[in-house]
């Protein structure tokens, strides 16, 4: 019998989201698109000023909300009654329990845990694993910072796990990094540590040697972010799965 993979649908990133359309990414309007039309879903957590989990990408607000400053200088109240720009159903970001409602066992989740600086990298990992302890449908966590899938794991979280990764190449996205740091990462030299289940990896870093090597091992791979049904087409061979948006996959 052939074992159930891991992620056995498609991943709305962020949710299905068009903005365009008046549904906008990490929304519970994006979400609900989503489990329509049978998709799983990635999204993100960052941390609010009082330490609760909230759907949200950026570290700042002005790109989604037009306010400046960073998320983690608003409580969840005041996070939870911004609304999104250009939503046409006045949508705000969510309470992660309030998204975990919302979904309500339907479908995978894929949900990345922020990079978050000082003390707030554990309580996010904390509070993320509190929220999901009675949660029955499927779930993962993964993060682009190899703490936060070990903190999760240490305040209870018994689900699967990745880290999400890419070349460690891109001079924009590698800010305050080292070279050794770099190295580390691309090389996923944390696994004594991490013990990561799969791996969310950027498009053009599918072929790097620590990726190959994981994946002959049987370690499922997720493409993100996948943009055009050419691209999914030219990954599909080395991936368990694609993280998508902008098209149907």
């Amino acid at each position: 019998m052939s074992r159930r993979p891991l992620f056995d649908r498609p991943i709305a990133h962020r949710g299905l989201h068009d903005r365009a359309g008046g549904i906008i990414e990490n929304s519970a309007s994006a979400f609900a698109a989503a489990i329509s039309a049978g998709y799983a879903i990635e999204c993100d957590l960052q941390l609010s000023a009082d330490g609760v989990p909230i759907v949200f990408h950026d570290d700042t607000l002005e790109r989604l909300t037009g306010r400046p400053g960073p998320v983690g200088d608003l409580t969840a109240d005041e996070l939870t009654r911004l609304p999104l720009l250009g939503s046409s159903t006045g949508d705000c970001p969510q309470r992660f329990t309030d998204f975990l409602a919302q979904i309500g066992g339907r479908t995978m989740l894929q949900v990345e845990l922020k990079r978050q600086t000082g003390p707030a990298t554990g309580m996010l990992a904390k509070k993320a694993a509190e929220a999901v302890a009675n949660y029955t449908g499927p779930l993962t966590f993964e993060s682009f910072d190899p703490a936060l899938i070990i903190m999760v794991k240490s305040f209870g979280f018994a689900g699967k796990r990745g880290i999400i990764t890419y070349g460690y190449d891109k001079p924009d996205w590698d800010k305050g990094l080292s070279g050794a740091q770099r190295t580390f990462l691309r090389h996923l030299l944390h696994w004594p540590m991490s013990r990561f289940d799969f791996i969310s990896c950027h498009t053009e870093a599918l072929d790097l040697p620590a990726i190959r090597f994981w994946r002959s091992l049987g370690t499922p791979v997720t493409a993100w972010t996948v943009r055009s049904p050419t691209i999914a087409q030219e990954v599909r061979d080395r991936v368990q799965q694609i993280v998508f948006e902008g098209f149907s996959a």
